[in-house]
């Protein structure tokens, strides 16, 4: 069951819903779950499948990505799932909508994950405006989150989300756990409105220092969950220190919530790296690139 001192919700970070089965009887709960097209690619039926020579159109995969989450919606019904659209750094705001609004008819606790880019941001902001939650990914800075922020003002709690990588920002030498502690210092400026998820958990460490800094969400792959679970769901206290080894901390930036959205410097290059790497694992599937 659910630790009663655990003040953050646990996320499984996966595109196969025999995990979450599988999370779901170790843990006792399991608050959600995220889904991109790198998961959804590594889905073994969808892997048998291409394995046994059949033929895939785009329309094929998003029928068996629409079916993957039906079937988690089934196990997780009061939980948020994300979905995430086909973009990359140049797809265009009307794109993202169109592919949003049919995502979110998929289950009825969607969050549609949406690129942060100047289009994925202005949709962010007229998808937030119709009622449809989102999930802002692939942050990498202090500007991106404040971004997210400030284009989804009049909000309420839950229903957006930002997706800081910790595990990618490790990749280059630079300390993604504190990028996690600088969003929480400029978001403490706020109203609550945005809820920050930890997300590229790559290590039981990562997973325990966001529990010690109660990030609002935590999606982690089954393997940190099940390690969790052995030992016993612990949960950290303030006398936690994380080991950062000889990663270089990000600089605090105290950037303002209420900029002019223009103003803010949305370009990060892991964010156009992860965008392209999504699209690639996507359109391995099908052999040949879906219209962006």
């Amino acid at each position: 069951m659910r630790p009663q001192n655990l003040k953050t919700k646990i996320f499984l970070d996966s595109g196969n819903p025999v995990e979450t089965r599988e999370a779901i009887k170790l843990l006792g709960f399991l608050d959600g779950q995220t889904t991109n097209p790198s998961l959804i690619a590594k889905n073994p039926e969808l892997q048998a499948k291409i394995s046994a020579g059949e033929k895939l159109s785009s329309e094929d995969v998003n029928t068996f990505y629409k079916g993957v989450v039906e079937e988690i919606q089934v196990m997780i019904p009061d939980g948020s799932i994300s979905i995430e659209v086909y973009a990359d750094k140049n797809t265009l705001r009307e794109k993202i909508m169109e592919q949003a609004r049919e995502m979110n008819t998929w289950i009825p606790n969607a969050h549609i994950k949406l690129p942060i880019t100047g289009a994925g941001l202005l949709a962010e902001h007229d998808l937030s405006k119709e009622g449809i939650k989102v999930n802002m990914t692939l942050c990498f800075a202090e500007e991106q989150a404040a971004a997210v922020y400030n284009m989804s003002t009049g909000t309420n709690k839950g229903d957006v989300f930002v997706s800081p990588f910790i595990g990618r920002l490790d990749d280059k030498q630079e300390n993604g756990m504190s990028l996690i502690e600088n969003i929480q210092k400029i978001y403490s400026k706020g109203d609550g409105h945005v809820e920050l998820l930890a997300a590229s958990i790559r290590s039981y460490e990562h997973f325990l220092a966001c529990l010690a800094l109660e990030v609002d969400i935590i999606t982690a792959p089954l393997k940190i969950l099940e390690e969790w679970w052995k030992r016993d769901k612990e949960i950290p206290d303030s006398n936690f220190v994380y080991d950062k080894k000889d990663l270089k901390d990000i600089e605090f930036k105290d950037i303002a919530l209420d900029k002019n959205f223009i103003d803010y410097n949305l370009q990060h290059d892991l964010t156009d790296a992860g965008l392209e790497k999504f699209v690639s694992d996507w359109d391995s599937l099908t052999q040949k690139k879906a219209d962006l």
